[in-house]
């Protein structure tokens, strides 16, 4: 009987672990008090936010997201995206989370104003790092989401590369995200060890999302800390205020001399201003 009880208990715990691997969403609690979502970006693993975690944890209740098919967690099925922000705004109501702040990079910002978006949400700020709420708008041509599927020839290329190309493109990639050679070669490696499918496919996702119309849903604070590299400040300005012009107000701080991984390029000046709008009303 004993035997019986505990192949139970074995086959109990791995359905357990297999159903936890195989969500949209893993999330890491540190910490105490006032909670804090951060969410990473694209194929970026919640770890990429352990050095600000570290100085938040003593007054914050961290929510630290990593993404399926990123940081080697499992993949979904598809559609990625639109299952990505539903499991995080179970997350938020089955947390009881109020007067959430959520910080997110890049992609990470751009569902951080999908949460804030919605109707009767408890999110009482955001900060948006280096992100935009129609990315694809400003690198497609003739932008239409709907013309933007999984099968295409693009798509279908990448799905195709050999190891060796597909480590060669991301270090291309990574070196226009960072102006620090190390931090670089980590980029390189969270885009080398995500899920290839979640890679390609969920990138169209993210590209057909568009929010632009949704901001004028958005009443509380919201701050953008932007990269001036390498476009420069004017551009981006430029670039910001036409991508955020449904945004009633906002507060826009254009990090000198920093790329896309802003909170990597300049660490204290960048939590710096995490503990100003943090500590702001």
């Amino acid at each position: 009987m004993k035997n019986i009880f505990l192949v139970l208990a074995i086959l109990f715990s791995l359905s357990t672990q297999a159903q936890e691997n195989n969500q949209p969403i893993h999330v890491k609690i540190i910490g105490k008090g006032k909670p804090i979502m951060l969410i990473p970006g694209f194929t970026v693993p919640g770890e990429s936010w352990d050095s600000i975690v570290n100085q938040l944890k003593d007054n914050y209740e961290c929510h630290v997201v990593t993404l399926a098919g990123f940081g080697r967690k499992k993949t979904i099925d598809f559609p990625w995206l639109p299952k990505v922000n539903e499991a995080l705004d179970k997350h938020i109501k089955q947390n009881q989370l109020t007067n959430l702040t959520v910080i997110g990079h890049s992609l990470g910002g751009t569902i951080a104003i999908w949460l804030a978006s919605r109707e009767n949400n408890e999110i009482s700020k955001i900060v948006l790092v280096d992100a935009l709420p129609a990315a694809g708008a400003i690198m497609i041509p003739n932008f239409n989401p709907e013309n933007l599927t999984y099968d295409s020839p693009f798509n279908n290329q990448q799905l195709s590369m050999n190891e060796n190309d597909f480590e060669q493109m991301a270090q291309g990639i990574a070196k226009g995200m960072s102006l620090n050679p190390e931090i670089q070669k980590q980029i390189q490696n969270w885009i080398i060890s995500a899920d290839r499918k979640t890679y390609v496919y969920g990138y169209t996702d993210y590209l057909k999302l568009d929010l632009r119309e949704d901001l004028k849903n958005i009443s509380i604070p919201v701050t953008i800390i932007a990269a001036d590299k390498p476009f420069g400040k004017e551009m981006v300005t430029k670039t910001y205020q036409s991508q955020y012009g449904n945004l009633s107000k906002y507060d826009l701080i254009i990090a000198d001399n920093t790329a896309h991984f802003v909170m990597f390029d300049k660490p204290e000046w960048f939590i710096e201003q995490i503990q100003k709008i943090l500590a702001s009303n």
